[in-house]
């Protein structure tokens, strides 16, 4: 099964992106780190209470209000196990440059990100088991969690602009405020770096869709590069290593050292360190 890592930065079109993927030509199966994400941290969940007590005290609003839609006529919240957690709040506490904020963050990830990578790994087992020839991996920090070493294939949604970034992610939220977008934007790694490190895995391996225009120019570049992808594995080769799980266990290891030694080569040309973060 070929495992296709898809990222980008906030408000690039990897959604838009993601969408595509999964709609007629293709109907490819998705598996979304944000979807997972919230799933990790819904009311009773153990990331749920982890983030109540470590941000809780020091975050007032932090959880709904009672008032709020979501938790009307219900005693404690939608699941009974609490108030949700309000996320605008939770991302001012953590989304920003200053030392606080990055600690903060990193708090969060570490709670979070274990959960997603469980999750995550039961859905592509889930898939797998289905016989699905492909899988996309929808995940903003693939590179900076190391997770892109899973991946046969990694396609970038990048702009070559900040003020076209800026631009959409205002458009689209219009409840922040240009600092809170700017701070949001500030927090991720750069989108243009990204596309660097897709286009050092290598041609065939790493995609970069520059989606500074229309919808329409974004489909034929994904066209393009869906075609590439489809005739490198075809589904024959996809059907024949679902019935021979030995054969998948060694393409499945070679392509992890293969990555794994084109990204350890290309950053030591660069002059970079390996990313640390994990998801």
């Amino acid at each position: 099964m070929l495992l296709i890592g898809l990222t980008g930065s906030i408000a690039t079109g990897k959604s838009t992106t993601a969408t595509l993927l999964t709609s007629p030509p293709y109907s490819l199966p998705l598996i979304d780190a944000d979807i997972l994400a919230r799933k990790a941290v819904e009311p009773g969940t153990w990331g749920y209470r982890r983030i109540v007590s470590t941000f809780g005290a020091s975050t007032p609003d932090l959880l709904l209000p009672a008032s709020d839609p979501q938790c009307q006529n219900l005693e404690n919240g939608p699941t009974g196990h609490g108030r949700p957690l309000n996320r605008p709040a939770l991302g001012r506490r953590v989304f920003g440059n200053s030392e606080e904020k990055a600690r903060d963050r990193k708090k969060l990830n570490s709670i979070v990100h274990p959960a997603v990578r469980f999750y995550m790994l039961r859905a592509v087992l889930y898939h797998y088991i289905r016989g699905s020839s492909a899988v996309v991996l929808d995940i903003p920090l693939l590179f900076e969690s190391g997770l892109d070493i899973f991946c046969s294939t990694a396609i970038v949604v990048a702009v070559s602009d900040p003020k076209i970034q800026m631009q959409r992610l205002r458009e689209r939220d219009p409840h922040l405020s240009a600092e809170d977008a700017e701070n949001r934007v500030k927090s991720q790694t750069d989108v243009r770096e990204k596309a660097k490190r897709a286009e050092m895995r290598g041609e065939g391996r790493g995609f970069v869709l520059w989606n500074d225009g229309g919808r329409g120019d974004l489909e034929v570049q994904l066209r393009e590069v869906m075609k590439e992808i489809q005739g490198r594995s075809p589904r024959w080769w996809g059907w024949l290593l679902l019935v021979c799980p030995p054969l998948m266990g060694t393409v499945v290891g070679w392509e992890l050292l293969l990555t794994w030694w084109k990204r350890r080569q290309a950053m030591k040309e660069r002059g970079q360190e390996l990313p640390k973060a994990k998801l």
